[in-house]
């Protein structure tokens, strides 16, 4: 299936780009990030649940979008042990969007915890040029592990450990963590929903 628009990724986070751009190669005429539309859009996060947040990030780049869809998701790893947390806090939680003063945060808030299970959800939410909106997630479940362990991903990624691949996600192939993760879940969800349109 090819969507005959450019898409318009409400992102300046490089990594998580590559990921989406990889995911939907060849299902868009065009995939763009707002760096490449000359567009600086960055709207607070103000949402109780993943959805909420992506909503207002598409909802927000619309009106840059010069006739360009508009892909947002919002992200986050939630704890069981530690009541869903950071959830949709992950990005600053334990430095605003510090990768590694969060996994500080999160191991040290795991010392005193037997449960180390955890899962990635991402909720997306896809918004046409007319409004016409779509919106999916996709979930991965797992455990969070004693330290950190490899160097791809990013985020949590190294101290996330995956039940269906075996390891972690930071000792995942790029190939490897697309077949499961949260974000590629989510992403062919969507695809499934604008198939049946």
């Amino acid at each position: 299936m090819k969507n005959k628009t450019t898409l318009l990724i409400a992102s300046n986070n490089a990594h998580k780009i590559a990921e989406i751009k990889q995911i939907l190669n060849g299902c868009f005429d065009k995939i763009i990030s707002l760096k490449e539309a000359d567009i600086n859009c960055a709207p607070e996060e103000t949402g109780e649940t993943f959805y909420e947040n992506a909503l207002i990030k598409a909802n927000a780049v619309a009106g840059s979008a010069r006739g360009c869809a508009v892909l947002a998701d919002d992200t986050g790893l939630c704890v069981n042990a530690l009541n869903g947390e950071p959830g949709v806090y992950s990005a600053r939680y334990g430095g605003d969007h510090d990768s590694a003063k969060n996994r500080k945060k999160l191991l040290e808030d795991l010392q005193q915890k037997s449960d180390r299970s955890a899962y990635f959800q991402t909720a997306v939410v896809l918004r046409y040029p007319d409004g016409t909106l779509f919106a999916a997630d996709g979930r991965v479940d797992g455990r969070i592990l004693e330290a950190e362990t490899g160097d791809n991903g990013f985020g949590y990624d190294c101290i996330f450990f995956c039940d269906e691949l075996g390891k972690s996600f930071g000792n995942a192939s790029e190939a490897e963590k697309n077949a499961v993760s949260h974000r590629s879940r989510a992403l062919r969800n969507l695809l499934n929903k604008l198939k049946d349109n």
